[in-house]
């Protein structure tokens, strides 16, 4: 898994416990229904999406790809929420879509 960013690190440390039982919550969500890790994980960007939460996305983009979503399903998301969204922030939402993506590229060829 991709390291937190660096506000969520400081946090688990300044307030241990409380991220512990944050991150105890997060793992019962995920274990609570049969939705698949993947299927998890593209549900989440989607809310992350809706609420317009730039960072959020990022993050879910990057968790989406580790749990085996493809680059094509990430953008069909983002695609789906054109018409409630609207074309505005569905085309701001691509963008931070591809912030993840094309640096996801940069990196394999860097490999």
């Amino acid at each position: 898994m991709a390291k937190l960013p660096r506000p969520y690190e400081l946090f688990k440390r300044a307030h241990p416990e409380l991220w512990q039982v944050y991150d105890q919550l997060g793992a019962l969500a995920h274990a609570a229904g049969p939705l698949d890790k993947k299927g998890r994980a593209l549900i989440k960007l989607a809310m992350a999406i809706g609420a317009r939460m730039e960072g959020a996305v990022h993050a879910h983009v990057r968790r989406a790809l580790e749990d085996g979503a493809t680059a094509a399903e990430i953008r069909h998301v983002a695609l789906l929420g054109l018409t409630t969204l609207g074309f505005p922030s569905t085309m701001a939402v691509l963008t931070w879509i591809e912030d993840v993506l094309g640096s996801q590229r940069a990196k394999k060829k860097r490999s």
